[in-house]
């Protein structure tokens, strides 16, 4: 695997890449864009930070590519959704430096409070003053963190520490969170209105960018404290400018910025601010948080080449990682529905639906479908389809894919069922379960059926009447195709029925065919079944 690497990352981490003799890597940094876009084609992985812009054009020039490798936690500098159309997995680094950013919070924090960086100069040309830099404490003071994430979370608790009552705004924690960090949850005007303090942490996104602006800050009480070490553009500039003139606020302390390095002239005159303390995006910028970045993207690089799971992929669905062991048989059950079931369709698909019952209920199963949506999507087109672009190809195609679960399963600990619906109105029904851990196909249509998939199948349905296995016997005996197995279903005596045979070799067409006029039968389907794996980065 052919690896580049065009930002500065901590050795220690690459040095995981070079011990493996898969890894080719090369290290190339400074490129202008178009000298990348020469490069890319060649390599399978691109490891970046935040100097290398991965949009459109490099993706569209890395036709090899397989990994986009994040060495940080943001990901504004990927277009992950154009990725996830090419297939590409990206993955990041969340945990490597949540440490080291809220830290670096509550640094930029402190440092305002107290004025250190106005004594710090004011010491070192000479001068002992000390009323000018009289500061404010911490204690007593409402402190609102806006994201509650993995750097939010650890500044609240830092604020706590300090004896801040702390309101904490995100729409996608749960109440939970907040009840176990010790924090009181509300709206994000509620924030605005009530604090003293207030410190985002949360994505650059379309949701988020220009969040706090001029109608928020007018909300604010006067004299608000404000920090940003998350993201720049999530705090309109030309906005906080104008509150730091006004003295609506405070002060502020900022590491992040719309533009890097800043060259507007609204950026200039921010920084030139003396009630703000400014430092140039540093919040990652610790020995230990480069280590851990470099360390955790090199793993998941290693991770993908061992078909294991990748722990950081932004744009797979994927399981908790402590139920990834009792979860994969029943990815490969999926893959094993999905690559039988489509088999048996021939019109274009309308609608799946994957349903499942039992214990399997109680957990998250979108991985499997993702899954079994991939392994359905890959019989029926032409570019690749995997677990990070099933759900895309499925929407461009107009296909409806739902999910629907049950704690009931029957006589079965657990089930899964596949439904396809065709253009046409059609539907194919497949059910299958584990047993000892295999897969096992138990129902089609509204047959109840038993047996595992080979390679090598032929499924019939026909009128039942004496005679008709010993014919299908002979047909196969006469063109030297062994039975290794067969099941039968059927609903009532002379109804029909439906027989599934396991062969140790392929049924040629022109013997499908003289199968098909000797027993008359209304449906018969010759299956191959593939080597079935789920895309990497979801099982082994």
């Amino acid at each position: 695997m052919k690896v580049i690497v065009t930002d500065e990352v901590a050795q220690e981490g690459l040095e995981l890449l070079k011990k493996d003799p898969r890894v080719e890597m090369d290290v190339r940094l400074g490129l202008k864009k178009e000298e990348l876009l020469a490069l890319i084609g060649d390599y399978e992985v691109i490891i970046t930070r935040s100097g290398t812009t991965v949009d459109k054009d490099l993706l569209d020039a890395g036709k090899k590519l397989k990994m986009v490798a994040r060495a940080g936690v943001g990901i504004d500098n990927v277009d992950v959704d154009y990725a996830s159309s090419k297939g590409v997995i990206v993955v990041n680094a969340p945990f490597g430096n949540t440490n080291s950013a809220a830290e670096h919070a509550m640094a930029l924090l402190l440092a305002f409070c107290r004025n250190i960086t106005k004594a710090n100069t004011s010491l070192k040309s000479g001068e002992w003053k000390r009323a000018p830099f009289t500061g404010v404490e911490l204690k007593g003071k409402t402190a609102g963190v806006i994201g509650l994430g993995k750097v939010g979370g650890r500044v609240a608790t830092r604020l706590k520490a300090f004896e801040c009552e702390v309101l904490a705004c995100d729409p996608y924690i749960a109440a939970k969170r907040a009840h176990d960090l010790g924090v009181k949850l509300v709206s994000h005007d509620e924030i605005y209105k009530n604090c003293d303090i207030i410190t985002v942490h949360t994505p650059l996104n379309d949701e988020t960018r220009n969040m706090i602006g001029e109608r928020e800050l007018s909300m604010m009480k006067h004299g608000v404290i404000l920090i940003n070490a998350a993201r720049g553009g999530i705090i309109t500039e030309g906005a906080l400018l104008n509150a730091l003139k006004s003295g609506k606020v405070y002060g502020a302390a900022v590491d992040v910025w719309s533009e890097e390095p800043p060259r507007s002239e609204t950026l200039k005159e921010l920084i030139s601010q003396e009630r703000l303390v400014v430092t140039p995006h540093l919040g990652a910028n610790t020995f230990e948080a480069q280590i851990n970045v470099a360390v955790d993207v090199s793993k998941e690089i290693l991770n993908y080449l061992d078909e294991q799971p990748l722990e950081n992929a932004v744009n797979i669905p994927r399981f908790d990682m402590a139920l990834m062991d009792q979860m994969r048989p029943f990815l490969n059950l999926m893959s094993v529905l999905a690559d039988f079931g489509i088999q048996l369709v021939d019109n274009n698909i309308a609608k799946v639906t994957f349903s499942y019952s039992g214990n399997i209920a109680h957990y998250d199963c979108s991985p499997l479908s993702v899954c079994g949506l991939s392994a359905l999507l890959n019989r029926r087109v032409d570019q690749d389809v995997n677990l990070v672009n099933a759900g895309l190809i499925a929407e461009q195609m107009g296909i409806v894919v739902e999910e629907t679960k049950s704690t009931q399963a029957g006589a079965f600990s657990n089930l899964i069922t596949l439904i396809v619906e065709t253009e046409g109105g059609k539907k194919r029904t497949i059910s299958g379960t584990l047993f000892e851990g295999a897969p096992r196909i138990v129902r089609l249509r509204d047959y109840s059926m038993d047996f595992a998939p080979d390679e090598h199948m032929l499924l019939l349905n026909y009128t039942d009447r004496p005679g008709m296995i010993g014919q299908i016997g002979t047909i196969m005996g006469t063109h030297g195709i062994n039975i290794a197995s067969m099941n039968l279903g059927r609903q009532e005596k002379k109804g029909e029925a439906m027989v599934i045979l396991s062969l140790d070799s392929a049924v040629p067409p022109e013997v499908v065919e003289e199968m098909k006029t000797a027993i008359d039968a209304t449906y018969i389907r010759a299956i191959h079944m593939r080597t079935v794996k789920c895309n990497r980065g979801c099982c082994a």
